[in-house]
């Protein structure tokens, strides 16, 4: 098994680019587990972990509503914003700039083949995270992603994730609001929830501005504690 993993920062991306370079690294990893079984050979199967920040952009899962998208395409174009189906899970969610984007590209038969545990694992590495900015994070019951005050009128979400898995390679990943413009937000039924509302870790801490640096190494540290992985 090969617990190492690439970290990789693309900086500001094209959402359409990085689902393409997703893809690219993506078939990687299955060309050779399809060697593997075919060839009996003992190929290793690369595992990465990429940061990315994406111009304004509306994403939809394969199991999405197109209806929560409540801008029309000339709105879309008027706001800088594209808009993409995708194939990840889950519905509608927005990226754009001042927000943290991870997408692991796992190859889950080095570390467990267990979706659910996955998932877990990445929500895990946020609340992690999220505490050492003295943020009490949750889970949200049927309700992935990352929340504060779930159970009360105020609850709120803070990072929307949405993965897709096929022979037990992950890709697609995690949305974290840092300094985020949540006006975007009103453009969408976020994931498909009604009725409540959408946050952001400057917002939360009352400051202009958090280090997204510093968050992404809180981030690194929890993910590679969690997931028992070496760094590259």
């Amino acid at each position: 098994m090969n617990k190492t993993i690439e970290i990789q920062d693309l900086g500001l991306k094209d959402y359409k680019q990085t689902w393409d370079y997703q893809e690219q690294l993506f078939k990687g990893i299955v060309d050779a587990k399809i060697k593997n079984r075919k060839d009996n050979t003992q190929l290793k199967t690369n595992n990465y972990f990429l940061f990315v920040e994406h111009p304004h952009v509306y994403t939809l899962g394969k199991s999405g509503d197109l209806s929560n998208l409540l801008l029309s395409e000339q709105q879309l174009t008027d706001r800088g914003a594209s808009f993409y189906k995708i194939n990840r899970g889950g519905d509608i969610t927005y990226h754009g700039p001042g927000q943290i984007v991870g997408y692991p590209i796992l190859d889950l038969d080095n570390f467990f083949t267990d979706i659910h545990k996955y998932l877990r694992f990445l929500e895990e590495m946020i609340i992690l995270t999220l505490s050492e900015y003295g943020l009490k994070a949750e889970r949200s019951t049927g309700e992935t992603g990352v929340w504060l005050d779930v159970g009360t009128p105020f609850a709120r979400k803070i990072c929307a994730m949405g993965v897709r898995a096929s022979r037990w390679i992950t890709m697609h990943g995690f949305a974290l609001n840092v300094n985020t413009n949540l006006g975007y937000f009103d453009h969408i039924i976020p994931c498909g929830i009604r009725g409540k509302a959408v946050t952001s870790l400057n917002v939360e801490l009352g400051v202009d501005k958090v280090d997204e640096t510093k968050v992404k190494e809180k981030l690194l540290k929890h993910f590679k504690a969690l997931f028992e992985a070496d760094f590259l």
